[in-house]
């Protein structure tokens, strides 16, 4: 009796799991559909649906990665891949599963995860041509993001080599600018010195003129009558002076003759 109601519980289970399987095929071919008529979400939801029925489907694991892929969720996406190749054994999908995650990280501009990805990807597909391909197209786009960012270092050493130039041009023209500041100062002040000077002399001479001509004012005032008198005066004196000087020789000539006639 109790093998019998085993058997009768392993039906219904197997039963069940076939109806599951029936559905989880319903919603992957119909996810399927929408992919190719380019409903990218409305096929995600239908991936969605299929797990739900399923959880380790791993069609409608993969199928759900790629229609993240397709709607650019590739963060999302790349979540999805390695969740499935976490527990995956068979290697053929696990290439798969690599190859796509090397085309989510290339979409995000991860060039380098991308090229480990490829290459992991080959080692469990190594015939794969596609990946091959993909993987030569992430190294010519790593080199070519390697030369542009080597050209723009060198743009970037180039322009701060200009810009060193042009500060270094910069400052001689200040510098010539404030050596003619100080040069057109220094005139001036020369100018100036000089100007004070002259000013100076210029005082000085008119002091020393209104000095003399106060001077002159000082001096006392004489009439031509009071003139001429003096004048007269200073002949008579002179007269005089001469008449004592005529004596005083007629005085001393007698005296000499005199004493001449003594002697003979």
């Amino acid at each position: 009796m109790k093998k019998v109601l085993l058997l009768f519980i392993c039906m219904i289970c197997l039963l069940s799991m076939e109806a599951f399987a029936q559905k989880e095929r319903k919603f992957i071919r119909s996810g399927n559909e929408l992919f190719e008529g380019e409903k990218f979400e409305n096929s995600e939801v239908e991936y969605r649906k299929a797990l739900d029925k399923k959880v380790n489907s791993y069609e409608a694991g993969f199928n759900l990665g790629d229609a993240l892929y397709k709607q650019k969720k590739y963060e999302e996406a790349l979540k999805q891949f390695q969740t499935l190749a976490v527990n995956e054994k068979d290697p053929e999908k696990l290439g798969h599963l690599f190859h796509n995650m090397g085309n989510t990280l290339l979409e995000s501009k991860k060039i380098d995860e991308s090229i480990e990805a490829y290459k992991q990807s080959l080692r469990y597909n190594p015939n794969s041509q596609e990946t091959k391909y993909n993987l030569e197209y992430a190294r010519q786009m790593k080199k070519k993001q390697e030369e542009e960012q080597k050209k723009q270092d060198q743009n970037k050493d180039q322009n701060q080599d200009q810009k060193d130039q042009d500060k270094k041009d910069q400052d001689k023209k200040d510098q010539d600018k404030k050596d003619q500041d100080k040069k057109d100062q220094d005139k001036k002040d020369q100018d100036k010195k000089n100007q004070d000077k002259k000013d100076q002399d210029q005082n000085k001479d008119q002091q020393d003129k209104g000095d003399k001509d106060k001077q002159q004012q000082q001096q006392p005032k004489i009439s031509k009558e009071d003139a001429q008198r003096l004048l007269e005066a200073l002949e008579n004196d002179e007269k005089k002076v001469q008449e004592k000087v005529q004596k005083a020789k007629a005085k001393a000539m007698k005296a000499k003759k005199t004493k001449i006639k003594k002697d003979w």
